[in-house]
């Protein structure tokens, strides 16, 4: 039976875990993006967060009892097993996909800017296409009018 202290730990390297896995997906976006990235606002501005304690090492994986659900749980998420991607062929982002969509058949509501990106087989639901947009629209890449998104006139030099 675990102690307290034993769960905390074990909830402690779980979110260390998701650190790790934040902070490389936040250097792939800055690799992708090639801009600075927004500053942080509000407490995560004042006090940045330290990795790890010097004086506490990570307890490793094969002493803490969760170790072994964890690795069982790291291939079956809440929407079923993850499917293996191939590591040499990077996906295209939603961004890049609903701008080709746009640039190829002019404006379209985002239902149908979603079911275009499903034809080219691609996991996407109408969710991630709006909030795609949203942030695309905040950018200038993309404008909205009477429902239909399409690509923003280009900026003259």
């Amino acid at each position: 039976m675990d102690t307290s202290l034993e769960r905390i730990r074990s909830k402690i390297v779980e979110l260390e875990q998701k650190i790790a896995d934040l902070r490389i997906a936040e250097r792939e976006l800055h690799a992708l993006e090639g801009a600075p990235a927004a500053k942080p606002r509000g407490r995560a501005a004042a006090a940045p967060v330290a990795a790890a304690p010097a004086s506490a090492p990570p307890a490793s994986p094969a002493k803490t009892p969760v170790a072994k659900t964890r690795v069982a749980k790291a291939s079956v998420g809440k929407r079923g097993p993850r499917k293996a991607s191939a590591e040499g062929a990077p996906r295209q982002t939603i961004g890049a996909a609903i701008s080709e969509v746009l640039d190829k058949h002019g404006a379209l509501p985002a239902a149908e800017i979603s079911e275009q990106i499903k034809a080219t087989g691609r996991d996407i639901n109408n969710r991630m296409v709006s909030f795609a947009l949203q942030a695309m629209k905040k950018r200038g890449l993309v404008k909205n009018s009477d429902g239909k998104w399409s690509t923003a006139k280009p900026r003259s030099k």
